[in-house]
Order: structure tokens, then sequence, then C-alpha cells
């Protein structure tokens, strides 16, 4: 009775049982399973093209069967149409019991749009993609001891070479006349985290030499970040630079010069919070090579270590050391400067030159606001010493400014703002000001 029964299921085609004599063994079980489908495609991001016109121009509809290549397909489509600034295309399963059903989610990017007035007292008003430039400007404000205060409008515009790209066009007056185009990019792997490159053309007064330098420059800038807090960087540029009006005006050697540079340096920078560190370090070292046409090849490099220790309450102790330094004397308008905000405070920025820089400074900072509060204010007393000499001479033959003081500062989002009042020991008392609005 059993082996009639068996004889008419297996004359009725029912599968066999792999391993059982006589039982045939099915193989290629894909067509026992039912195949991924389209049962919604859903749009995300367009403004001024329709859901139906998005979904049109990726050629797939509901219903449609799901392969490896679907996702890869329709958004090369969308992409091949050249409507879109970005385009994503997203699986997702539209039921947890049956993950046959698939939805396509498709976001795309039009880029800026704009608002049209119709005419139709029915539709009045429609978005369509704007053909204007999509420009961002941000004003510029900024004081620098010794040059004075420049301002002017910086011109941006967004993505030119793909996501968290910029190129902008800052234009400045005043203590630094400046015109510029610059380049950054942003770069989520590979051998670069940032490339930074531009040109220029600037004109500022020396305040040390009282003379005009004016520069054309082109320049191009990699770096890489090593670990957080950690990074080096790479930089090649060429500069001509017409310094004092010209040949034979007042600080020649040096007119009319040009040089070329390449460089490298290593940044640590543990802080936070730079307008207000606290437990931090900040470390550079770079070195570059110069080479100029007036004075030949230099090497130069430049250390500057910084360290911020919380004493008590909010108040930082603030410890600084720094040597600017070439191997060769330098043409004029290359000479590190030494005064004011930037290193010893209490003598005129620009008050000494020399082929070697060395400053160091302490001082301590008392925040008087809750650091809550969106901007701080407060005030500190400071000590600094530091000196300038040529090519050739030592240090331990230099005698040492120093100058004492307190000062002043405001510390926003994007406003930086310190007046300082300091004594140069042997010399005269100093009111220098420092600050720029950022963003």
């Amino acid at each position: 009775m059993f082996a009639a029964a068996l004889t008419l299921v297996l004359a009725a085609g029912v599968p066999g049982v792999p391993g059982v004599p006589g039982v045939p063994e099915v193989t290629g079980g894909a067509s026992f399973q039912s195949a991924e489908v389209v049962t919604a495609i859903r749009v995300h991001g367009n403004v001024a093209t329709s859901d139906d016109e998005v979904r049109r121009l990726a050629a797939i509809d509901i219903g449609a069967a799901v392969t490896p290549a679907t996702v890869t397909d329709v958004a090369e489509r969308l992409r091949s149409t050249r409507r879109f600034r970005h385009v994503e295309v997203l699986k997702r399963f539209a039921s947890i019991s049956d993950p046959m059903q698939i939805v396509l989610v498709i976001v795309v990017d039009e880029g800026p749009v704009k608002i049209e007035m119709t005419g139709d007292p029915a539709n009045p008003t429609r978005v369509v993609k704007s053909r204007r430039p999509n420009l961002l400007f941000l004003p510029i404000l900024d004081a620098e001891d010794g040059y004075g205060l420049s301002y002017g409008v910086r011109f941006a515009y967004a993505d030119p070479v793909g996501k968290r790209s910029r190129v902008s066009f800052p234009l400045t007056w005043g203590g630094d006349k400046k015109g510029a185009v610059e380049l950054d990019k942003d770069f989520a792997g590979g051998a670069l985290s940032r490339l930074v490159a531009g040109a220029s053309l600037s004109r500022r007064t020396n305040p040390f030499f009282l003379q005009d330098d004016d520069r054309r420059s082109v320049w191009i800038r990699g770096e890489r970040q090593i670990v957080r807090g950690v990074r080096v960087g790479t930089t090649a540029g060429w500069q001509h630079v017409s310094f004092g009006g010209g040949p034979g005006a007042p600080g020649s050697p040096g007119n009319n010069d040009r040089f070329v540079d390449a460089g490298a340096d290593v940044i640590v920078d543990t802080r936070v919070d730079p307008a207000l560190p606290r437990n931090a370090i900040y470390a550079r070292a770079g070195w570059e090579h110069l080479g100029f046409a007036s004075a030949g090849s230099v090497s130069h490099t430049q250390l500057d270590g910084r360290a911020y220790v919380g004493v008590f309450g909010q108040t930082v102790l603030a410890v600084r050391a720094m040597r600017d330094a070439a191997d060769a004397p330098l043409p004029l308008y290359a000479k590190p400067l030494l005064g004011g905000m930037a290193n010893v405070r209490g003598f005129r920025a620009g008050s000494a030159a020399g082929d070697t820089l060395v400053a160091a400074s302490a001082e301590l900072l008392v925040p008087i606001t809750s650091p809550l509060n969106i901007g701080r204010i407060g005030v500190s007393a400071f000590v600094d010493t530091g000196t300038a000499y040529d090519f050739g001479a030592r240090f331990a033959d230099q005698t040492l400014k120093r100058g004492v003081g307190g000062s002043v500062w405001f510390s926003a989002a994007f406003l930086r703002l310190s007046i300082a009042v300091a004594h140069g020991i042997g010399a005269t008392t100093r009111v220098h000001v420092g600050g720029s609005v950022t963003f």
C-alpha cells in the first residue's frame, strides 16, 4: 500500500529528496524564490522638478524587478541628464515580513532655485532653477597691529569642484590692500585631507622700513591629518615683489625681486577652543627653501610652541616661545619684525628687523563672564621678551627687549578684539589693538 502511494507521488512530479535512491535531486533552488520587486519610489530634495518628472528621468516603474545593477543604473540615468548637482539612490525594504518588496529612495540636489511670478491668478508663482552663480558674500574686518585696519568683502562659490570645496574672492582695502582668488577643497579620504591654492595681488606698508611692499603671488598647499590634533603640510609658491617703489628707491636691495619657495611643516594642536584654550598645547615646526633672484638660496625655519594650563577657576596660564631664523641674509622685505601684538608688546610693531627673531611670553588670562555666555570677556596680565638680529650675530650678544602690561579682550563666535596697554622697559608705554571678524 505504501509503495503504491509513493509511486503515485513520483508520477505526479513532486521534487525528490537528495540522497534517496529513485528520487531525483532538484538543483537551482532560485526557481522557488520570488524576485525582488519595486513596490514604491520616493523622491526627496527636488524643488523645481516634480516627483513624476524625476521618476520619468529615472526610467523605472513600480513593479520592475530589482537586480544588483538597478541602484547604479538609476543613479547614472539621473546624473546623465545634468539637471542635478548631486544624486543618491538608496534601496530600502518596504516590509519586514516580505523582504522581496523594495522601496527606491531617490535623493537629488538641484542647486540654487528661485521663485518667479507667472501672472496667472490661479498659480501666481513657480519655482525654477536659478541660472545665476550661487555667490555668497561675507564682510572682512581685521585690525593688525602695525598695519592698521583692513576692510572689504569675500565673495564665495560653494562646491565648484565637488562637495566640500569652495572658491572665494577676497577684496580688501586699508592697511592690507589685496585682491585674490582662492580654492579650498576638503577630502573625506585619500592622501590629502585638504588642498588650498590661489593667486593674489597685494600691497601693504612695511612698518620698519616704511616702504610699500607690492606682491604678485601664486601658491598651493596640501595638508594631511595624521591623527586627531596632528597634521602635516607642504607648500609651494612663487612671488614677485616690488619693495620701496622700484630700483634705486629707499629699501634697496631687494626691489623688483622674485622668489620661489617650497617647504613642509608639522602642527600639533590639542586646543578645543583656540580663543581660550585650557590644558592644551599648540606647536608648529616649519622649514622652507627660498630661492631669491637677488639673494640666492636661503633655508628658513620657524618654531612656535604654546602651552595653556588651567590654574584656578577659569584662569589660564599661557606661555609661548618662538624662533624665526634664516641661514643666510634675507632681502629687506623678507626679514621678520619685532614688536607689537605679534610678539613683544610695549614696543611699536616693526621696531626692529633681522634675519633671526626670538621671542617668549607668559600671560595670565582671567575670564570675567560665564563660559556659558555666547561672548566671553576677560582681562590678562603679561610679560613679553624678544630680540631680532642679523645673520652672523649671536643670540648671546643681543639685548632683549622686555614689555609688561595688561589687556582687556572679547571673544565671540565670529568676533575677536583685544586692547593691550604695555610698558616697554627702557622705552615708552603703548596701546596695542588687534581684532578680526571671521565666519
